[in-house]
């Protein structure tokens, strides 16, 4: 996990605010290690060398592996904070919050337009756009017309739940509404990090391994959804699906799968199926469930 990695240092940008209201990311003062000390390993029966051996599943040059539990217990404790707020005041309006995670490269803008058009009237969709610089994917949902607020993460390779938090501040997202938040395209950090979303939904491409799920296990334990994307592109790769699924299968018993074209639109109808049956979960028993059909 990133927690003492130093990934965070400096600014995180929420659009249409100046750096001096940015959030000062993990601002824990970790960068003030001693840098003589090597990384503690030990060595696997392969002769592979595993890091982060300790209690804390980390090495961090120079710093014990107590103080690694304790900053990372501190900034995960604050982060849950903030998430917990988000989550109140979706469940108060009635909001689904999605938080699309995947590697960089999955297609998940792509995805993320194709759905917007294709729920259309259905649903009101809002998106938070994560990306490390540029606003580029940002604009390509506001072609949808779908309102949309980018975070410009700088170093951070996550969202977390306070940077969350301020930009459904400013997209001011109508009762009964979707949010889709697209984070920052890395299937590690991100496990880690709740933003008070409803469900984790992992984009999986046939262009990557099927060896994902189990390489990348938290994210994948963490999901209750993984889309299985560009299966259009099928015929002309090497990629075994029921593999994927299956190692998926190994990580979390419980995860739902579904094999999506966002290029071709195969699947999708199956994908929008389930966002509406997690929003109905979301409005069952709400004051105005009825209302906002």
């Amino acid at each position: 996990m990133c927690t003492v990695c130093g990934c965070g240092e400096g600014e995180v940008r929420v659009e249409g605010k100046d750096k001096a209201h940015g959030h000062h990311h993990h601002d824990h003062g970790h960068h003030h290690h001693d840098h003589d000390h090597g990384h503690h390993h030990h060595h696997g029966e392969d002769g592979s060398l595993h890091y982060g051996a300790g209690e804390a599943g980390g090495s961090v040059p120079g710093m014990s592996q107590g103080r690694m539990i304790q900053l990372e217990h501190d900034i995960l404790a604050k982060n849950n904070a903030y998430a917990a707020e988000n989550r109140s005041f979706f469940a108060g309006h009635g909001i689904l919050a999605l938080n699309l995670v995947s590697s960089p490269g999955s297609g998940k803008t792509s995805l993320l337009v194709k759905t917007i058009e294709m729920l259309g009237d259905r649903l009101k969709s809002y998106v938070v756009e994560g990306d490390q610089q540029t606003a580029n994917d940002a604009e390509r949902i506001r072609a949808t017309g779908a309102p949309a607020i980018q975070i410009n993460t700088g170093k951070g390779c996550h969202l977390d739940g306070q940077m969350v938090g301020h930009a459904v501040e400013h997209l001011t997202p109508s009762d009964g509404s979707v949010v889709f938040i697209e984070n920052v395209g890395n299937l590690v950090c991100p496990a880690a990090f709740d933003l008070g979303e409803a469900h984790k939904v992992a984009i999986l491409s046939v262009t990557e391994g099927e060896d994902k799920p189990i390489k990348y296990p938290d994210m994948f334990a963490a999901s209750d959804l993984v889309l299985v994307n560009k299966i259009d592109l099928l015929p002309h790769l090497d990629f075994d699906v029921e593999e994927a699924i299956s190692n998926a299968r190994k990580v979390n018993p419980a995860i739902k799968v579904l094999k999506v074209s966002a290029r071709t639109g195969e699947g999708m109808d199956a994908w929008l199926v389930w966002i509406m049956a997690a929003r109905g979960m979301v409005l069952a028993g709400h004051p105005f469930g009825t209302a906002a059909e």
